[in-house]
């Protein structure tokens, strides 16, 4: 698959290019060559600029993997199906991550009482994090959510239960950005059949 790539620079960006191109895909500098002559596209960016790399793949009619948070999602699920182009966004790319969500949810119905720390690098811009906002939408008790910006961290999340004699703690940690590469694979793989608009999630693809 010949792929745009927004972001190949970032820290993301140069792990999960390094991995597509392991797999075989093509991958572009979508900075110089653009989408339009792309299977798909890809985006590891900025919020401020992932909207406006979005509407270039629109215009092209180039589907897109979005991997970047903290931008108005409903603002381009709306501009996606007015265009006709199916794009795919995850919180997070990894699959323990999306167990972690999943198991969160089942024990929100069991333990009313919960707190969210997510920890990542001091270099992500956005707090909370996607996947920190999208658990507590899942877990539907509107817990606390504390966010952590430090050096040496990659991306880590605990969901802390609590009740009468007993807490429960759910943890996911990616010590690697390579375990974000194998869900971004599955992304590329199915974005080209899915609706226009914006779907959400590894969850829809499995």
């Amino acid at each position: 698959m010949r792929i745009a790539f927004f972001g190949v620079h970032g820290k993301m960006g140069v792990v999960v290019l390094a991995g597509l191109e392991r797999h075989g895909h093509e991958v572009l500098d979508a900075r110089r060559a653009g989408p339009d002559t792309c299977d798909a596209a890809v985006d590891f960016t900025r919020p401020d600029a992932v909207v406006a790399n979005v509407e270039q793949c629109l215009a092209a009619g180039v589907p897109v993997v979005i991997g970047t948070t903290g931008f108005d999602v409903s603002m381009l699920d709306a501009r996606a199906k007015e265009m006709g182009v199916p794009c795919f966004h995850a919180p997070n790319f990894a699959q323990g991550a999306v167990l972690m969500m999943h198991f969160a949810e089942e024990a929100a119905k069991t333990f009313p009482r919960a707190e969210i720390i997510e920890l990542h690098n001091e270099a992500k811009r956005d707090a909370p994090s996607g996947t920190a906002k999208a658990t507590a939408t899942r877990m539907g008790t509107d817990p606390e959510i504390h966010s952590v910006r430090l050096p040496g961290l990659v991306a880590h999340q605990e969901v802390i239960f609590g009740g009468p004699g007993e807490t429960l703690t759910i943890r996911h940690d990616a010590t690697s950005r390579d375990a974000f590469v194998p869900g971004v694979l599955l992304a590329l793989g199915k974005v080209r059949e899915l609706p226009a608009g914006l779907t959400i999630g590894l969850d829809a693809l499995q």
